[in-house]
């Protein structure tokens, strides 16, 4: 069921994250960047929510001012990647930024969202300096000419490549948040989920 959290900013953001561990971090790290924020556990769920479903959405039409969708790749029923097509489909939705999050940095994976549509695309975990950004350049609204866009997300995949960083599982969850920032369920280090973490 999805879920909204007020906050201060006009900024409107629909998280998209089957984790309930991953769904709330990117609700917290969106809330500490005074965002609004409506989380949903999947792509059928977020569709719904848009209305896209082909049946009548259940939220009032300012509900529906979405300025940022970030969803995760892989989800099951739908990925982001479907999930990603839909919304570019729409003319209702399509110029509302997608960003897709994923623990992989599988460049054809990579190649494929961005050339979608995909203003960026995100590895996993999700830091509180990405949510800023993102945040940033959406509420300066700066136009994306295809050149200068094209150029960035090819700069993103070379980023990626040249970093390569192998990564091993952590025994606690790793993030750039201070534990005081993290919900109690996140914080407590008997917390069950493990994040991979940079060697």
């Amino acid at each position: 069921m999805a879920t909204v959290a007020e906050c201060s900013k006009e900024l409107h953001v629909l998280a998209v994250d089957d984790s309930y561990v991953d769904r709330k971090l990117i609700e917290r790290l969106l809330q500490i960047s005074s965002c609004k924020v409506t989380a949903v556990e999947s792509g059928t769920r977020a569709l719904q929510y848009l209305g896209l479903d082909g049946e009548q959405s259940n939220v009032g039409f300012d509900a529906l001012k979405v300025n940022l969708i970030i969803t995760d790749y892989t989800m099951p029923g739908m990925t982001g990647y479907e999930l990603l097509k839909k919304i570019k489909e729409s003319s209702v939705f399509r110029e509302v930024p997608v960003v897709i999050m994923s623990s992989e940095d599988v460049l054809t994976q990579i190649d494929s969202c961005l050339e979608e549509g995909a203003e960026e695309y995100i590895v996993k975990p999700v830091k509180l300096s990405d949510v800023k950004r993102l945040k940033d350049h959406i509420m300066r609204g700066e136009p994306q000419a295809n050149g200068k866009s094209g150029l960035l997300k090819r700069k993103l995949i070379d980023d990626i490549q040249a970093s390569s960083v192998p990564l091993s599982f952590s025994s606690s969850v790793a993030c750039d948040l201070e534990s005081s920032q993290l919900p109690s369920s996140l914080s407590s280090p008997n917390c069950p989920f493990k994040r991979p973490k940079l060697l």
